[in-house]
């Protein structure tokens, strides 16, 4: 999700199967669970303890930020640390990535689930991101999200316009795409863990935060990202906020 206008979600019921989903399932039910905005498919292979997800990208290469090496790398990293699948295979294909993973029990934050009590999920986005910014360690990370490679696709006198006003960098390691739909939920509605994580790498945490909270209005509508803040423990950063959400747009 690259904006707020980008439309994700489930994918259509007539979509077709890519056949290396369809290989990698061996005769298990497959069930479609997120289309995003570059093409990329999501699906659920198997049932109960047999559970799996498949994650295709089309294209060789695909789009940097689509690209599944990248966020398998970036993964098993973060695993060392935190609650993420873990991969079990990623493979690069004449037609695009497919990449496995071990399922994660629990339900995307804009799930039925989710939805139910947009409060206590708002707050448990901003649980969650606290915990992947205070135990991903910094020094170590061997990932980057800074703002020069985020914008080095725009005009030059656009990327000088941003570069100018950005403000001092409190750098954490950042999910790179701190919105709901990755957010994952317990039964009880609390923070579970996180997927989805192709940017992942040091960056201002506000880069994250900000993402973060919008994302709330995306999804559940109007009135709740001061409960991201809280659940996060901080009070917002209005300037950040802004900055962050322009580049968010710009790139």
């Amino acid at each position: 999700m690259s904006s707020p206008q980008v439309i994700s979600g489930p994918p259509p019921e007539d979509l077709p199967i890519p056949i290396r989903v369809r290989d990698a399932a061996e005769g298990s039910k497959i069930e479609g669970i997120w289309l995003n905005a570059l093409g990329g498919l999501t699906y659920k292979i198997g049932t109960g303890d047999n559970r799996r997800f498949a994650k295709f990208s089309p294209g060789n290469p695909p789009e940097r930020e689509a690209d599944l090496l990248m966020e398998a790398q970036r993964m098993q990293w973060a695993g060392e640390f935190i609650n993420v699948p873990v991969v079990l295979s990623c493979e690069q294909f004449e037609e695009g990535q497919l990449m496995l993973t071990a399922a994660l029990y629990g339900h995307s934050a804009v799930s039925e689930l989710g939805k139910s009590n947009p409060e206590r999920s708002a707050y448990a986005l901003g649980q969650g991101l606290r915990q992947l910014h205070d135990l991903l360690p910094v020094d170590s990370c061997p990932f980057t999200w800074d703002l020069t490679s985020r914008i080095s696709g725009l005009p030059r006198d656009q990327q000088s316009e941003l570069l100018s006003d950005a403000p001092p960098v409190d750098p954490v390691v950042c999910h790179g795409d701190a919105c709901l739909p990755n957010t994952l939920l317990n039964a009880k509605g609390d923070f579970l863990g996180h997927v989805d994580m192709g940017n992942l790498g040091v960056a201002d945490r506000w880069a994250d935060l900000a993402i973060a909270a919008w994302s709330t209005e995306w999804n559940y509508g109007a009135g709740y990202e001061e409960l991201v803040y809280a659940g996060y423990g901080i009070e917002p950063d209005q300037k950040k906020i802004e900055f962050y959400r322009r580049v968010w747009d710009a790139t």
